[in-house]
């Protein structure tokens, strides 16, 4: 169910502490950001500076294709764009300067009228970034590659507080991205998580407490949020956070973090009951790859599926540019565990 993104409340598990890092250059491939018109015709999507100064509005690829940063260009500075943190019932989109300015993003009409780029309702934790037309219409912002893919541009949430985190010293609801589209079926709201057998038959992936006991993890459709599904073990009837653990150990812990602070493994078992260690084995730009690690040392995939068949990948996600992505019940966090669309 669709509600107005900003009437948020809940639980602020940690607010990210000032990001103010700049990605140094636009290395990476480049999709172009549109307004998309009912009868299929494009409108640019632009950045204005507070001079008045208009700047392209980019999504770039590095490495990993699953989430793809927006950005406002300025020469070779990459300046992020997000969802304001706002009382409004449609909130601002906006570029955030190095100085905290705020830059507007605006579609652009071919008659050069300016329409707002708002965050208009949400699902879940997908937050819904469409261009108002002249009559109140609402349009479809998409990231389009040069060989012709598009993803939708989305808002990104990764807890349920009305402030997200803040970057440059301004307050932000969500995070602006680009992810591949998909469909989704609203009968499947809890997905099962596993890991992919070499004989492709699948594998289950637990929590696992202290004392041996064995509890699910699971991938959840919140909402329509087909996007962006959280990922959750679920341990005496509580859902507890899956996350990728800051550590300096080569291959990247996953853990489950109880409400206070108290650690899960998170393991995949085998029929035979040989457990295998669940890891982030490699960092891509902004997503962790997270898998299985076989006996031999070899890597097996970590997948959501649906019980209709549908499947997600299980990725790390960041949004900052540090190790140290938040703090969730005192355990300082590298990344977050979600399901995302499967790649084209």
């Amino acid at each position: 169910m669709h509600r107005h993104a900003f009437l948020l409340a809940g639980l602020v598990l940690a607010i990210p502490p000032v990001h103010a890092q700049q990605a140094p250059s636009t290395a990476g491939t480049i999709w172009h950001v549109k307004a998309i018109l009912p009868q299929g015709r494009t409108l640019d999507v632009k950045a204005f500076d507070p001079a008045g100064r208009q700047h392209d509005v980019k999504a770039i690829e590095h490495g990993d294709a699953h989430l793809l940063d927006v950005k406002a260009l300025d020469g070779g500075t990459l300046v992020p764009v997000k969802v304001i943190a706002n009382d409004d019932a449609f909130a601002p989109v906006k570029a955030i300067g190095p100085d905290g300015k705020l830059w507007d993003i605006k579609a652009l009409t071919p008659e050069g009228t300016r329409l707002d780029v708002k965050g208009v309702a949400h699902s879940g934790r997908i937050i819904h970034i469409k261009a108002i037309g002249t009559d109140g219409a609402v349009l479809g912002v998409k990231a389009i590659h040069p060989d012709g893919h598009m993803y939708d541009v989305k808002g990104i949430r990764t807890n349920d507080a009305a402030v997200e985190a803040e970057v440059n010293g301004v307050a932000v609801a969500a995070h602006i991205k680009a992810l591949p589209q998909v469909g989704g079926d609203a009968q499947d709201l809890v997905w099962n998580v596993k890991a992919i057998g070499r004989d492709g038959h699948f594998i289950d992936l637990k929590a696992l407490d202290k004392a041996g006991n064995i509890h699910p993890v699971k991938a959840f459709y919140q909402d329509g949020n087909a996007q962006f599904m959280d990922v959750k073990a679920m341990v005496d009837r509580k859902l507890l956070a899956v996350k990728v653990l800051v550590s300096d150990d080569k291959l990247m812990p996953v853990k489950a973090i109880g409400a206070d602070g108290t650690i899960f493994d998170v393991k995949a078992i085998l029929p035979d009951k040989t457990i295998l260690d669940v890891k982030g084995v490699a960092q891509e730009g902004n997503i962790i790859h997270i898998k299985a690690i076989a006996p031999d040392g070899g890597h097996l995939g970590v997948k959501a599926i649906s019980p209709h068949g549908e499947l997600r990948d299980i990725k790390g996600v960041k949004f900052t540019e540090g190790t140290l992505e938040t703090v969730v019940n005192g355990v300082q966090v590298r990344a977050h565990i979600k399901a995302l669309p499967q790649l084209p």
